[in-house]
């Protein structure tokens, strides 16, 4: 391994501290007593308060004046300013601690404690008058250097950022040490989780667990990963969905579960796509789908609501509103209303021809269900910006959803659209065993044709529904794509700590 110039520098001041007798990554507690957040929000200095405070975190600047330095101590919360005096951290003979170890040993991107007191420094600005001084850790590499400033319209202006994608992806560590705001994107993420969460357990769901490795993949439309038991000499799948062990638990009794869940695709990978994401499924006996759009309007307004204190988010260019009522097509409304084509009557061959004619191209192998899906893909979904439920779609598409009890060929289906992606997916669950087991068994059919996001048959879940599932509303809420919209992200890949990505290329 080939180490620059800091590297090296930065290893030798590491071996220094030592012959100093300074462990520079020390075992024992270091008590945080106060944040640079908290200092700054909560001084006054006519109260005197926060006069006996600790902090931790990492040197982020450093202006040396001789016997007495100003830096910057950056923790989770935030960045303070801090003064270093060499008598105050050396207060004896020796001032080894202040003109070699704080002058020469210590770097930008190390950790650091302080113990001190906060006041107002001249020019008015809120700071911590360091009297103890403990190194906690001394960083090896270099930090990409991020200048800021503020222009005379109070604004921020970034110099030198860490920028790059590839980069920022790829090392999230500097990314969030960099960049304050990426923190913030992944606390507003738990918050959003935290307050589905929170709505869903004061109606009294049971929030619960389902396998991830399953000898059957089910649940959706999707390519899954696969893998070997070595003890059982078995296939097991990682799963696409949980959607059919949370059935089996309506089955059992329960009257609501949810679970918040990671699930697995073996596809392409886009700015909308990532192998590995994340959903909460909730299923709740004696209620169908118009009961499911309900709560989804509801759920999701409050989530705005407490991540904004507002129902309108700013994505991109455009402001959405999530306030009730959404507005509502059927998949068959909204084809004609933006190709002003009528396809509820058509049939294969006829739905081919009219995708070509609307320049779709269409994979042979697709049924009347997917073709469907390419034509309302195509030339509806970038046009629902604002938050659109789309109902009653073909039963070819919905093998796992309840038959339309007023529209044949149709079933009491619902995804909500927003910002031109679907964010969830719900069903009227079908219950009628012998119903689901012909809807697998022509999605086996499928399967031949070359489709390979078929559905597989699942014996157990049939056996499952023959000892009788109660009416259920069945919703899938991808929190990746829920989250780039309440973050105005505009990749998923801002939403994930680590996305997965291509192999590192190593220089050898």
């Amino acid at each position: 391994m080939q180490l620059s110039e800091q590297e090296l520098r930065r290893r030798h001041e590491r071996e220094e501290l030592e012959k100093m007798g300074i462990n520079p990554y020390p075992s024992e507690t270091f008590e945080v007593t106060a944040t640079a957040k908290e200092i700054k929000e909560n001084f006054d200095k006519d109260k005197n308060n926060y006069q006996e405070v600790t902090l931790a975190g990492r040197l982020m600047s450093r202006r040396v004046m001789g016997k007495a330095s100003f830096a910057e101590l950056m923790d989770s919360t935030g960045r303070i300013q801090i003064y270093v005096s060499r008598d105050d951290i050396a207060p004896g003979e020796n001032k080894d601690m202040y003109n070699t170890v704080f002058k020469k040993m210590l770097d930008i991107g190390d950790f650091i404690g302080i113990e001190g007191y906060a006041f107002i420094t001249q020019v008015g600005e809120i700071s911590v008058h360091v009297t103890e001084l403990k190194v906690l850790t001394k960083s090896l590499r270099p930090l990409p250097i991020v200048k800021r400033e503020i222009d005379e319209n109070g604004n921020e202006i970034v110099h030198d950022g860490f920028t790059d994608p590839e980069l920022r992806y790829r090392q999230r560590y500097v990314d969030l040490i960099v960049n304050p705001h990426v923190r913030e994107t992944f606390r507003k993420r738990t918050q959003l989780v935290n307050s589905m969460r929170q709505y869903l357990t004061e109606k009294g769901y049971l929030e619960v667990e389902t396998p991830i490795l399953q000898p059957l993949y089910g649940g959706a439309a999707a390519r899954p990963f696969k893998t070997h038991h070595n003890t059982l000499d078995m296939t097991l799948y990682l799963r696409i969905a949980n959607e059919l062990y949370l059935k089996r638990l309506i089955v059992g009794g329960f009257d609501g579960v949810f679970e918040f869940a990671k699930d697995f695709r073996n596809e392409g990978m886009s700015r909308f796509h990532n192998p590995e994401f994340t959903q909460v499924e909730l299923y709740v006996a004696y209620k169908d789908y118009n009961w499911m759009m309900d709560l989804v309007e509801e759920m999701v307004e409050k989530v705005a609501m407490d991540l904004h204190g507002t129902t309108e988010v700013k994505v991109g260019e455009n402001i959405i509103n999530f306030q009730r009522p959404w507005k509502r097509f059927t998949m068959f409304e909204a084809i004609e209303h933006f190709t002003k084509i009528d396809i509820s009557e058509m049939e294969e061959p006829e739905l081919r021809q009219t995708a070509e004619s609307l320049g779709i191209k269409v994979d042979p192998k697709l049924g009347k269900g997917k073709i469907i899906d390419e034509i309302f893909g195509e030339t509806c979904e970038p046009y629902l910006i604002q938050p659109t439920f789309i109902t009653d779609y073909p039963v070819e598409m919905s093998p796992l959803a309840k038959k339309h009890r007023d529209k044949p060929g149709l079933v009491e289906r619902f995804e909500a659209i927003c910002n031109g992606k679907e964010i969830c997916n719900a069903f009227s669950e079908l219950n009628d065993p012998i119903d689901q087991r012909a809807r697998f068994e022509e999605q086996l059919e499928l399967g031949k044709r070359g489709d390979t996001e078929a559905m597989v048959l699942d014996e157990d879940f049939l056996r499952a529904l023959e000892y009788g599932m109660p009416p259920t509303a069945g919703l899938g809420i991808g929190i990746d794509r829920l989250s780039m919209i309440m973050t105005n992200s505009h990749s998923i890949q801002d939403v994930l700590f680590f996305p997965q990505m291509k192999p590192e290329k190593r220089e050898e």
